[in-house]
């Protein structure tokens, strides 16, 4: 049985959930925890309230990352436990408080048994949520730095059997966008509406000829999942017919190649259907998430850890169809993020009824510490 401290850790996290870019409570109380590790180095306040504690051992070696997320969501937890969360409206309803656990649980593992040679990064970052995390993290002066050669992180996935690990070679997940659409055209009177300049004739027409952009073949290296998220069209004025409007989208594709030439066509539509119907229009791109790109050596690394632990593991043929910010690091250093079942009856991520379940933190702190030993001491422990 595990450090039942570790438990007690994860559920008060969860108890004071805090949203994307306010992390502060959460980046105190893992301060304070990973400080007891006795670490060669801390750093606070990374890419914002983030976490980097660094275990040199003083013998050249590989420097090996292993990154975790910490901030919650803005949803109303809808459990009823001792530890449900005590901030209205926000809770950790991807697990990132179990990932960030699972990562001190991996410091506390390294102080009792250090590695002989090379150097783990253990970084506990904020804002994943909003994709703004490790663009900030990656951007900080000190991170610039470290010359690390591989990067690894998990998530926890619901609908898989607790423990096992999912992994697969070449995207684990996709390039994800979202994008706004502002239109400003001309109101009138509803009796006259010859005399406005009416958005919803564009609307309707972006609406069909973006949706004829959609693969959703999960096979296809071109896989383009466009999702329509909010439209409006003028006001709740009934003598008055619309003269502005907007719509939400957004897209997903397994590379960031094909999420540049989508982004191109859809402009492309947007410029013609407005020119045609006299609208003027603004466009706003965010919360990019860079497609994770799994590397086949960390991904070999993946598969020998669950082989060595005897972990139930599982070869998933096509990506997750969700974001993940750490994807921005795999842009940059070679690396592989990883699956961790979370259950087959656990709530889907981000359900309001969802919780990390505490069981599985031993198999993630134990896929990082054998990972960690591959790359630096395999044949000394």
């Amino acid at each position: 049985m595990f450090n039942q401290n570790l438990i007690t850790f994860r559920q008060t996290l969860h108890q004071y959930p805090e949203k994307s870019g306010e992390e502060k409570e959460t980046a105190q109380r893992i301060k304070e925890a990973v400080a007891k590790c006795q670490p060669t180095t801390l750093w606070t306040n990374i890419g914002g309230h983030g976490i980097v504690a660094i275990f040199d051992s003083g013998i050249a070696g590989k420097t090996v990352l292993f990154r975790a997320d910490m901030d919650a969501l803005p949803i109303e937890e809808a459990n009823g436990f001792s530890y449900k969360s005590k901030n209205e409206g926000v809770s950790h309803k991807c697990g990132h408080d179990g990932h960030s656990t699972i990562l001190l649980g991996l410091a506390q593992k390294l102080m009792k048994q250090p590695l002989k040679n090379g150097r783990t990064i253990l970084l506990f970052q904020p804002a994943e949520e909003t994709g703004q995390g490790a663009k900030a993290v990656l951007g900080a002066k000190e991170f610039a730095n470290l010359k690390i050669d591989y990067a690894f992180a998990l998530h926890n996935v619901p609908s898989f059997p607790k423990g096992q690990i999912v992994y697969r070679r070449g995207p684990f997940n996709p390039a994800v966008i979202s994008l706004i659409i502002q239109f400003q055209g001309l109101k009138t009177h509803a009796a006259e509406q010859e005399k406005g300049i009416n958005p919803a004739y564009a609307v309707a027409q972006l609406i069909s000829k973006i949706q004829t952009l959609n693969n959703t073949d999960l096979s296809s290296p071109d896989f383009c999942n466009i999702t329509i998220i909010y439209t409006r069209i003028g006001s709740k004025d009934y003598g008055t017919a619309a003269g502005d409007g907007e719509l939400h989208y957004t897209i997903r594709c397994w590379t960031k190649a094909k999420l540049e030439a989508t982004k191109k066509t859809i402009l492309a539509m947007i410029v013609s259907v407005c020119e045609t119907e006299k609208l003027a229009y603004v466009t706003q791109w965010l919360y990019y998430f860079a497609a994770t790109a799994n590397d086949d050596f960390a991904v070999t690394c993946i598969e020998n850890a669950a082989k060595r632990l005897n972990f139930d593991h599982f070869k998933k043929r096509f990506p997750f169809k969700w974001g993940e910010d750490f994807g921005l690091f795999t842009e940059h250093i070679p690396g592989a993020m990883f699956g961790l079942g979370a259950g087959l009856e656990t709530p889907a991520l981000h359900q309001p009824d969802y919780d990390f379940p505490d069981d599985i933190i031993p198999n993630g702190i134990d896929m990082f510490y054998d990972i960690a030993l591959q790359l630096n001491n395999r044949g000394k422990d």
